[in-house]
């Protein structure tokens, strides 16, 4: 667990003076009423599928890979309301680290809250098994404000995003702090001191401590780590998952109940319940999941590149 951030005066060199403009602007926006961000969100997204025409030929890809049942016309139209997610997630970041908490509150709906306050009255860590919506940092921002969590942190490059960030996930809850995304040993600390991690292991993190499940019927590399982190943390996992509401007023986020008999001692059978869990979840809402990511980049021992096939190229770790 890291200390908290503080401001460092040389967050004020000129080198960091764009990236300041950037972010000034981005507070401005998330002072705008929700339903002007959304409008501006989904015109973001609009262009960015024009603009940005390799992510929204992986989300194709996986949409084809994923959904083969739905005629081309259908595809698109979801390709099309991904990218407009996309778009509203650059606003969602913004009310997630600069809205005011009032109005942030307004805007959530907000259940099962009591699956993690029953295992904090008993002690027991939580692996707080999240999944990446595009608004994952609102989703993780509506139960830190109820519930005091850890979440999973890679540092920024850039050292004045990377105060901002923290600051931005961290003002939520006093007693909320960040664990470096791969400090194994500081979650399960965390874990075995009572604490709720914030965790999302549904991408392609590549071969290594991953085995091949199916998503969506696609065989995909899924790393094991969730049921090693809570069988070494001796704590529970309870997922949440977060949607925009169809009504256009804001979000709603459920905590579903622990998972029963996890870990169990077969960590492939855990590693497939997990993949399971997120495809249920995703199913749910398949507009609002974040299909940019190359999700079957790496493939099984002979297997072709499922992406090249289709043109996209090689080099990204996404």
């Amino acid at each position: 667990m890291l200390a908290k951030p503080h401001f460092n005066k040389q967050l004020l060199h000129p080198r960091y003076w764009l990236t300041g403009l950037g972010f000034t602007l981005w507070w401005a926006s998330a002072q705008l009423p929700y339903r002007w961000q959304m409008m501006l969100g989904a015109g973001l997204g609009r262009a960015l599928g024009r603009l940005a025409p390799r992510r929204r030929a992986i989300a194709e890809r996986n949409i084809q890979l994923c959904f083969p049942t739905l005629s081309l016309q259908e595809r698109s139209a979801l390709v099309d309301e991904v990218m407009v997610s996309v778009g509203k997630a650059f606003f969602e970041t913004g009310m997630a680290w600069f809205m005011p908490h009032r109005r942030l509150q307004r805007l959530i709906d907000l259940q099962g809250l009591e699956h993690l306050q029953a295992a904090h009255a008993q002690g027991q860590g939580v692996v707080l098994l999240a999944m990446h919506f595009t608004h994952l940092e609102l989703g993780a921002a509506a139960v830190s404000m109820q519930h005091s969590i850890d979440g999973t942190y890679r540092p920024h490059a850039n050292a004045f995003y990377d105060y901002v960030q923290r600051k931005g996930r961290e003002r939520h809850n006093d007693t909320g702090s960040v664990i470096t995304r791969g400090d194994m040993r500081g979650m399960v600390r965390a874990l075995r001191n009572g604490r709720a991690v914030w965790y999302a292991p549904d991408q392609d993190y590549g071969r290594d401590h991953s085995i091949f499940v199916p998503f969506f019927g696609i065989p995909a590399a899924t790393i094991t780590a969730t049921s090693q982190i809570a069988r070494l943390g001796r704590g529970v996992v309870i997922p949440f998952v977060h949607y925009r509401r169809a009504d256009g007023r804001g979000y709603r986020v459920e905590i579903l109940p622990p998972l029963a008999d996890f870990p169990s001692n077969d960590e492939a059978a855990d590693t497939q319940l997990i993949s399971q869990l997120v495809e249920r979840e995703v199913a749910k809402r398949p507009d609002q999941y974040l299909w940019v990511h190359r999700r079957f980049k790496t493939r099984p021992a002979g297997e072709a590149d499922l992406y090249q096939a289709v043109g996209i190229e090689k080099g990204s770790r996404t």
